[in-house]
């Protein structure tokens, strides 16, 4: 069976992208900070009988992420790794002449630096699977100005560029950057708390990461609604 890791996955969209890749026979390692909420997630992505291994913990944390690559040795290797976990820099986002520097230092350090250093912990595994994947959650923060989006979004635009390096020097892997467009997420209620909009669930989003599995484009940089949308 396929094995893979991802991280920030006890809600959202790291939750429902667990739960569609064990109804299809993968086997996974989640994390998230939360226990209660990690081991909840767990419970439900094992009900379709694949294996589970559930580790709390913060991937700033080097041994945490030593530990996350370890259980996917001991499930047999590792074809996945999806950088999901995400912090904001401030909650609910403010303009950059307010932003913390603690804060824009923690987006930073959760979005690209632990990032890194979970692929760095994973590439032995990665290297040696059949179709090594890094998929890297991205935002339209990114690439637009957006006001009171700036930290965030440059901590995901240094995580797309470290993806795109990826995979100029790993040749043999596909690395993805994805934005999952408008989600339904805790983490945008803690961003924008004043914004009642209605967005889309995170599951409606998850056929576009399934897409890319199953065609395997080239690495890059992919929008979820395009890809959902067929084009």
């Amino acid at each position: 069976m396929p094995v893979g890791i991802i991280t920030g996955a006890s809600k959202g969209l790291g939750r429902a992208l667990a739960e569609a890749l064990a109804g299809r026979g993968w086997d996974l390692v989640l994390d998230a900070r939360g226990a209660e909420a990690l081991a909840e997630a767990a419970a439900a992505v094992g009900r379709y009988g694949t294996r589970v291994s559930a580790l709390p913990g913060d991937v700033t944390d080097a041994g945490h992420r030593t530990a996350l690559v370890a259980a996917a040795r001991a499930l047999g290797g590792l074809d996945l790794l999806v950088a999901n976990a995400s912090a904001l820099g401030a909650e609910p986002l403010v303009r950059l002449a307010g932003l913390p520097l603690d804060g824009l230092r923690r987006a930073l350090e959760v979005n690209v630096t632990a990032a890194l250093g979970l692929v760095q912990e994973a590439l032995p595994l990665l290297r040696a699977a059949t179709a090594g994947t890094v998929l890297a959650v991205s935002s339209d923060a990114a690439a637009q100005a957006y006001e009171t989006w700036g930290g965030y979004g440059a901590s995901k635009a240094a995580l797309d560029q470290l993806a795109a390096v990826l995979a100029v020097e790993e040749p043999g892997l596909r690395v993805w950057a994805v934005d999952p467009g408008d989600m339904a997420t805790d983490l945008y209620a803690a961003a924008v708390p004043d914004d009642t909009d209605e967005r889309p669930a995170p599951g409606t989003v998850v056929p576009a990461f399934l897409r890319l599995l199953d065609e395997r484009p080239a690495s890059g940089r992919y929008a979820a609604p395009t890809l959902v949308a067929g084009r």
